[in-house]
């Protein structure tokens, strides 16, 4: 299972990725592995601050309906609109072509109750 050390998970398979204030968001190989071909991604907050552990959208997947939970609080600055046609990018490149949001964090001591790649991988490995 590809899980990038670089990047912070949740538990609800999210990953986040850090630059200073900003924070590009996805969900993990793992999650997309599981839900199966996506087929609509469905964010429609922009410009708006979403709290932490709350829900920013939701991914469609043939078998599926899955929220999507904000894993820091943050202003939802930019959203991957090639989404929109392509959907089948998250199961593709869930870490590349397939993220979801960019946000602007509020409070960077959040990102410290984020899991490292090795406690993620425990957590799907339970």
């Amino acid at each position: 299972m590809n899980i990038p050390s670089e990047l912070k998970y949740t538990k609800d398979h999210e990953w986040v990725k850090i630059e200073g204030d900003i924070v590009t968001i996805g969900i993990t190989a793992f999650a997309q592995n599981e839900l199966g071909d996506i087929v609509y991604v469905d964010i429609d907050i922009l410009d708006e601050t979403v709290e932490k552990n709350e829900v920013f959208g939701s991914v469609e997947a043939v078998k599926t309906v899955s929220d999507l939970f904000m894993p820091v609080t943050g202003e939802i600055i930019e959203f991957n609109e090639a989404l929109e046609d392509e959907p089948e990018l998250v199961n593709k490149d869930p870490y590349g072509e397939g993220w979801m949001i960019k946000a602007k964090i509020n409070d960077t001591n959040e990102l410290e109750e984020l899991l490292d790649a090795k406690a993620y991988e425990e957590l799907i490995n339970q």
